[in-house]
């Protein structure tokens, strides 16, 4: 089966380049298009949609407050951000919003295809790296002021050994390194992971990186 997008631009030539390049793919097919975030919303009522290729800053409405709706209506399509450097602090009020990950508008065509349908299959869309280098950004100015006043009580759930590989995860670290910090087989750090993603009820690696930050356990 086809992984269904909907293009989600103010400009419309950038999702003409869009649309060329994914329906050159056999797995990939383009289910619609909005110019703003209202009409992605509206688009998504009436348009089956596995991913949202969204922009962040949109007339009328930008891609933070239509991923937030997105993910309160529980409509279908799991967001992937598109940004820039510096709309930093659009990115991560979109991934809070609900947005399962985000990608940089100057990746290289393989990159972009490869988001989709990493995204499309359920997983983080992007290399723990590059999502350490997009959040250490921004974070510091960012972190709500709850995360300074002590530890997080959502950290008693977890075992000392989850809370090091949270903390290797934040850090950028993939499976293969916090294995070899930690002296795990990579199975063992997959399986950390699951019981992670299950315990602080979020649904990627995205999400366990934006949790260490909001509980301070990553270093400014």
């Amino acid at each position: 089966m086809s992984i269904g997008v909907l293009l989600v631009d103010d400009q419309a030539l950038v999702r003409s380049g869009f649309r060329m390049l994914l329906e050159a793919e056999d797995d990939i097919e383009v289910v619609g298009e909005a110019a703003d975030g209202w009409e992605a919303v509206q688009a998504l009522a009436s348009t089956s949609a596995d991913v949202v290729l969204m922009d962040v800053r949109m007339p009328r409405m930008d891609g933070v407050e239509a991923t937030q709706r997105i993910t309160d209506a529980g409509l279908p399509g799991r967001v992937l951000v598109l940004t820039t450097f510096d709309l930093d602090e659009y990115v991560y009020a979109a991934l809070r919003a609900g947005a399962s990950g985000f990608l940089l508008k100057d990746a290289r065509p393989d990159e972009l295809l490869s988001a989709i349908r990493n995204v499309a299959a359920g997983d983080a869309v992007v290399a723990p790296s590059a999502t350490r280098r997009l959040l250490a950004h921004v974070v510091p100015h960012l972190r709500p002021p709850a995360a300074e006043q002590g530890p997080d009580p959502r950290l008693a759930v977890l075992t000392a050994r989850e809370i090091d590989v949270l903390r290797e995860i934040a850090g950028g670290a993939t499976n293969a390194e916090i294995g070899a910090r930690l002296y795990l087989a990579e199975g063992t750090v997959k399986t950390h992971i699951g019981r992670l993603l299950a315990k602080l009820e979020v649904r990627d690696r995205v999400g366990l990186v934006l949790f260490a930050y909001d509980v301070g356990l990553v270093d400014r």
